[in-house]
Order: C-alpha cells, then structure tokens, then sequence
C-alpha cells in the first residue's frame, strides 16, 4: 500500500509547482494552460518547464499563459508572446526551421562524420598480410634458431 501511496505522490510530482491561486476556474482553459507551460522552460531553472518549476520567474509565466489565455489568444499567439519577451530559449523543443535547422542536423552529421573517421583509421591501421619466406631466409632463421 505504501509503495502505490509514494508512486501516487510521485507522479504528481509535476503538480506541484501551480498553486492553486494560480489555476483557472474553467478546466478547458487550465488544460490548455499546462499544456503551453509545459512547453515552456523557465529561465532559471535550466531543463526544467515553467510547470514544474518553483521558481519566482516561473510562476510569473504560469500567470502571463493564464492572463493571455483569459484574454482571449490562441496557444500559437500566448508562445509567442512569450518567445518574443524572452527569447526562443523558453522553447523546451525549439522549431526545427531556419538556422535551428543547422542546429539540429550538427550532431547527427557530427556523429556520421565521427564514424566514418573511426572506420577510416581502423582499416588504415590493419596490418597487410605477412609475406612467406623465401628458401634462403627459412634456412637463416633456421640457423638462428638452433644457436
């Protein structure tokens, strides 16, 4: 019972950063609203969204989703409201057009190109196959063997 008790609380874990001050009273709205926070990583927190996060600034942004939501935006225009103040950096999953493009085809491109310089180096560094001895050097090394 205790091991499904601490999963419970565990799980809303997340939860537990909006108070409940901050929640909208429709549940459509507040549903929208942790979606786009979710979305959003706060400023200070690194890697951590907006609705998780506990922070001053944080909590600050839950309020402006909520404010542009009531105010009638669509969730494209409260992100970019939101983008527009502090930058794509708030986007935990930035678009993936323009220069974010270069951005998020560098590492997979680096990793090829790692690869195919690891795989150059190991075939260059194979040894070519040892050539036989001819007669006079078996009977020199025979030779050296036997002193």
């Amino acid at each position: 019972m205790r091991a499904v008790v601490l999963a419970c609380l565990l799980w809303a874990a997340p939860a537990w950063a909006v108070q409940p001050a901050e929640m909208l009273d429709d549940p459509a709205l507040e549903a929208r609203a942790r979606e786009i926070s979710a979305g959003l990583r706060c400023p200070v927190c690194r890697n951590e969204s907006i609705d998780e996060s506990e922070a001053i600034v944080a909590r600050d942004l839950r309020l402006m989703v909520r404010e542009r939501l009531l105010a009638g935006d669509s969730d494209s225009e409260v992100v970019a409201a939101i983008v527009a103040r502090y930058g794509e950096f708030v986007l935990l999953r930035p678009d993936t057009r323009g220069v974010n493009l270069a951005l998020w085809l560098a590492g997979p491109a680096m990793l090829l190109g790692a690869l195919g310089i690891g795989i150059m180096t190991i075939r260059r560094r194979t040894a070519p196959a040892p050539e036989t001895l001819s007669a006079a050097e078996k009977a020199r090394l025979e030779e050296i063997m036997r002193s």
